[in-house]
């Protein structure tokens, strides 16, 4: 029992306040022998009730250790100012774009019919040609002739070779069931 007394008392005295916050959060230190090693647990005290989003990140940073050192007055009036600095810039290049915007509006007349637009059927009637243009379009179903007379020779090759289960490729040097796979 005395010494859970001498931890509580020991808790007060031994504690060093390292800064304060805006807001008039405490922030304080303390050093204890643990397992014989040394370490410092780091702690604060809010000022109204405990509200964890009203720390500054360097508070934060300091309190979980990823900071040696307890954030500075001038460090933090400098982070101020400079999170002051942003918060004007973006204000402007808020204002800015919306100028740009209202510029790009006023020059651009945007004319609405509420009709939905449909294909160009003139366009796509042009594919095809006129019918007195007849020795061209001969000329066309011709070549097309041609191609669909080998694709029906290939198709009859396919019907007499014998179905097989062994792996076909389209390569003339491939040979069925002699792949191997790499080593």
């Amino acid at each position: 029992m005395s010494k859970f007394f001498q931890r509580v008392a020991g808790f007060f005295t031994n504690r060093t306040m390292v800064g304060m916050d805006k807001a008039g959060n405490r922030y304080f230190a303390k050093k204890d022998e643990v397992d014989g090693i040394m370490k410092e647990k780091r702690w604060v005290v809010f000022k109204r009730e405990e509200d964890p989003t009203s720390i500054p990140v360097e508070w934060i940073c300091w309190l979980n250790g990823q900071r040696k050192r307890a954030p500075t007055p001038e460090e933090l009036m400098d982070l101020e100012a400079r999170r002051e600095r942003v918060r004007q810039n973006v204000a402007l290049l808020k204002k800015e774009e919306e100028e740009r915007k209202a510029r790009e509006g006023s020059a651009r007349k945007v004319i609405n019919t509420d009709k939905v637009g449909g294909p160009d059927l003139k366009s796509f009637i042009r594919q095809f040609g006129d019918p007195s243009e007849g020795d061209e379009n001969q000329e066309e179903s011709v070549s097309m002739e041609g191609v669909r007379n080998s694709k029906e020779k290939e198709a009859k090759k396919a019907k007499q070779d014998p179905e097989s289960t062994e792996p076909t490729g389209s390569g003339q040097t491939f040979r069925p069931g002699t792949w191997q796979p790499p080593t």
